[in-house]
């Protein structure tokens, strides 16, 4: 399960990303007594089959989100005080050997799935996204997957690897970590995939459905995973893989107040802060997170 070797960053990272080092200045602790919500890293993109630079992300995001006001317009709230929202850290990651960061990923997340922490993932390339629905996925039998992205995720192995950035949903969906995979704004399936899809029946809105008016109903438990190459380059050109002909910033936080089940966690994977030199991306993924940690304050069944 080790993936392929580790691939060096390809720019220079700008380190106006260094200082601060929780979200939306959130206190970083390591209990979780009276926590509703945490927000935790995982610093890992050896799984990446293209360019590197992912494992920057969680610090991006971080920094970014200063900037991310705590009032809420929807709810007519302060999130910050009507939730108890911490910073957890980054999980501990082992760059080159992806069977050992999975394991460590898992037993990093035990403690927040004990103690019924809402847990919100910064990524960290997309692979992230499996050993996270190992770790929850007893809690939680039985919920949705709302998956936001460009790519499918679903190939049985791309280059070699079963575990690449490019497999992970093939994995979950053959362990039945998720009753329900729902996919928006995929633009990049191949043949392959649609065969993956349809094994695993899998629900598509591609951008051509999108386009059409097609929308999910996303009921039950629901964990939402937002790849950020899912938007259109023009919002979020810091990715390692950008797709023209995405979803907008708004698209997705529609889809996220759409959604009539309760989000049990979510994720927000592959910020590339190389490719990002006015900081768009990392200011799109913070509010993303905002949005996530929000939904708690109107969970519905």
């Amino acid at each position: 399960m080790t993936g392929p070797p580790y691939k060096p960053l390809d720019a220079q990272v700008i380190p106006r990303f260094a200082g601060i080092r929780t979200y939306m200045r959130a206190p970083h602790v390591t209990a979780l007594v009276g926590v509703d919500a945490a927000i935790y890293g995982i610093p890992f993109d050896t799984a990446t089959s293209y360019r590197t630079g992912a494992r920057f992300g969680p610090e991006a995001i971080r920094s970014a989100s200063a900037l991310i006001r705590p009032y809420h317009p929807v709810h007519d709230v302060n999130v910050v005080e009507a939730l108890s929202i911490v910073d957890y850290g980054d999980l501990p990651v082992s760059p080159g050997d992806t069977e050992r960061t999975y394991a460590q990923v898992e037993e990093g997340l035990a403690p927040l799935v004990a103690a019924d922490v809402f847990p919100i993932a910064l990524g960290g390339d997309h692979s992230i996204t499996y050993p996270i629905m190992r770790a929850i996925a007893d809690k939680h039998r039985a919920f949705t997957i709302l998956h936001i992205d460009a790519h499918g995720d679903l190939y049985d192995e791309f280059e070699g690897d079963r575990f690449s950035h490019a497999c992970p949903f093939a994995r979950i969906m053959e362990e039945r970590l998720a009753a329900r995979l729902v996919q928006v704004g995929i633009r990049t399936r191949t043949a392959h995939q649609r065969a993956q899809a349809e094994r695993f029946g899998v629900e598509t809105i591609d951008m051509r459905a999108w386009d059409a008016g097609a929308r999910p109903r996303i009921v039950g438990p629901v964990y939402v995973t937002i790849d950020l190459d899912g938007l259109d380059p023009s919002c979020a050109p810091g990715v390692s893989h950008p797709e023209p002909g995405g979803l907008v910033t708004r698209d997705v936080v529609s889809l996220i107040h759409a959604i009539e089940g309760t989000v049990v966690g979510g994720d927000v994977v592959e910020l590339n802060p190389a490719r990002d030199p006015l900081s768009l991306t990392a200011f799109v993924a913070a509010k993303f997170v905002k949005e996530l940690a929000s939904r708690m304050l109107s969970p519905r069944s």
